[in-house]
């Protein structure tokens, strides 16, 4: 038996329960939140919740197998799917092919509608990972990585500026840089890329009005609630309304379109305005899990590339969950940017579920404690549920 056959075991109980109770609470959340825009659309209440169940059932699928194929699969096919993803993006400009709603072009309508961003996050993390664990600790020198790596990231995330979605530009380039810094870069270099990002930043909110406009707005919600300030003060009064316990599954009045994208970037006001406190919290809490164990996967990981991977994929999923709900709580401005698992949206579901089957056959791989040395050591059943077991 090899070493890597030795080091095999089942994955991470934990994360697979947080990742399953996330998904089984959106597609709950959606049922709810849903109805009105679902009724007007089609006449069916549920039209929406059953787009859902139909994107899961494929997302279940592609989740079983990233959870099946050896990790190392990616590692061999990522400059093929970063090629497809760049590709994809440059389609949404080509008349006949994007789809161009509210003056943004971010979708692509042929053969099939989806956002071609969400498969790009995750090809863009494969081949980072690639990359770094290639260079090692040459990633410390600026001509042969860092500056490499600020040209990927510069060529794509122009791509995704120009449609325009400076959100996912934010999320994705905060990705790479979480992975640029794991992989062991230069801290100067470190440094210098966080003040060019800030001043970066800077300048894209100056030199757009609408981003200027979502800016002040952050900085005074109540300057326009009829107006610009609409969406987060609405927002913010179903956050309020739900109070300890909320109003009850199903019973959100905000979603009777007065809370602009009830079921997709607004969903996690419904939640605490239906779930109350206790429910929003819950969503946070298991959020929580999510990020904690799957750094844990990153750190006990059997090489770069699955270190890399696992960071990559555990920060994607916890960085946007953070911006979403920061949003809403008026800590952040708008962006936009959906709750993972939770928000409607067949594209994010689909390659969110993908991802999270990749990091869980990754847990399979990490170093750790057999089940029976682990319950010596605490004496409890949740060291068997949570820890490694050795086939």
């Amino acid at each position: 038996m090899s070493v890597r056959g030795q080091r095999k075991h089942r994955p991470n109980f934990l994360l697979f329960a947080s990742l399953i109770a996330l998904i089984l609470l959106g597609a709950i959340l959606i049922s709810s939140a849903s109805v009105v825009l679902s009724n007007q659309v089609s006449g069916d209440p549920n039209f929406y919740f059953k787009e859902h169940l139909y994107a899961l059932g494929a997302g279940f699928v592609l989740m079983f197998a990233g959870y099946k194929i050896d990790y190392s699969f990616w590692k061999k096919i990522a400059p093929i799917l970063i090629l497809a993803a760049v590709i994809l993006l440059v389609l949404v400009f080509v008349p006949g092919i994007g789809y161009e709603h509210g003056g943004a072009r971010r979708w692509i309508a042929w053969p099939f509608f989806f956002s071609p961003t969400e498969p790009f996050k995750l090809a863009l993390i494969i081949y980072l990972a690639a990359w770094f664990a290639k260079r090692g600790s040459n990633v410390k020198k600026f001509f042969y990585s860092t500056l490499p790596f600020l040209v990927i990231i510069a060529i794509t995330g122009a791509l995704i500026l120009f449609q325009p979605d400076m959100g996912t530009f934010m999320i994705t380039a905060a990705i790479a840089g979480v992975m640029y810094f794991v992989a062991g870069a230069n801290m100067s270099h470190v440094v210098a890329m966080v003040g060019a990002a800030i001043a970066g930043i800077i300048f894209l909110i100056k030199t757009a009005p609408y981003r200027m406009e979502r800016f002040m707005i952050f900085l005074d919600p109540g300057a326009d609630q009829g107006g610009a300030g609409y969406q987060i003060n609405q927002a913010l009064l179903a956050i309020g309304t739900g109070g300890l316990f909320g109003l009850g599954f199903g019973q959100s009045r905000q979603k009777f379109n007065y809370l602009p994208e009830a079921s997709s970037d607004s969903i996690f006001a419904v939640a605490a305005e239906e779930l109350g406190f206790l429910g929003a919290s819950l969503v946070l809490l298991l959020f929580l899990v999510v990020a904690a164990v799957g750094y844990k996967v990153a750190k006990k990981a059997p090489d770069a590339f699955s270190r890399l991977l696992a960071v990559g994929i555990t920060t994607w999923i916890s960085l946007q969950a953070i911006v979403n709900i920061f949003a809403m709580l008026s800590l952040i401005p708008l962006t936009g940017v959906p709750l993972p698992f939770i928000s409607t949206g067949s594209s994010s579901t689909l390659v969110l579920m993908l991802a999270s089957g990749i990091l869980l056959n990754i847990s399979k791989h990490t170093e750790g404690e057999t089940r029976e040395s682990a319950l010596r050591r605490r004496g409890n059943w949740w060291s068997y549920l949570t820890g490694p077991r050795n086939n």
